[in-house]
């Protein structure tokens, strides 16, 4: 099996900066993929999920953290569904939500607090890790997991450079 491929850094110094990358993952990340999201408290992992989903249409104010319902699901272009797994025990806690119907689907499936429930996760999926490194600015290192994912890196690096 093909672990974790190169990681790609990308400094957001505010929130057009998250915006900037949530757009490029969405043109790029192929429908289905799951994303698996890593960082403290208000370190953006529900604003990067937001932008993401106002990039494939989905209206402002919708996306909401979904800590109290565990799983969100929202319509756009592609289905999102968004998971909050911080409150869930174990992982056969988490098993109990049936995410392996999400992560077979052709939406998108956002989980945040992924370390989490890491052993559940699928074989092929992305993660990113948010580091705070001031006010507004963060640090997203996103790390492509498993051989479907080859190449992805590149694509993402352009999709950024093409949003400027």
């Amino acid at each position: 099996m093909l672990g974790p491929m190169p990681d790609f850094d990308f400094i957001a110094d505010d929130l057009y900066g998250t915006r900037r990358l949530a757009r490029a993952l969405a043109a790029v990340l192929p429908a289905g993929t799951v994303v698996a999201l890593n960082g403290t408290l208000g370190a953006g992992k529900t604003k990067l999920v937001q932008e993401f989903a106002a990039a494939l249409g989905v209206p402002d104010n919708t996306v909401v953290s979904p800590t109290f319902v565990l799983i969100q699901e929202y319509t756009g272009r592609v289905a999102i569904n968004h998971f909050d797994v911080y409150r869930i025990a174990d992982d056969d806690e988490f098993l109990e939500l049936g995410p392996e119907e999400y992560f077979e689907s052709t939406g998108y499936t956002f989980l945040e607090w992924a370390d989490r429930v890491k052993n559940c996760l699928p074989r092929n999926h992305v993660r990113i890790d948010i580091e705070v490194l001031g006010a507004s600015q963060r640090r997203f290192r996103i790390s492509l997991v498993g051989p479907e994912n080859a190449g992805l890196v590149e694509r993402i690096e352009a999709a950024i450079a093409d949003a400027r």
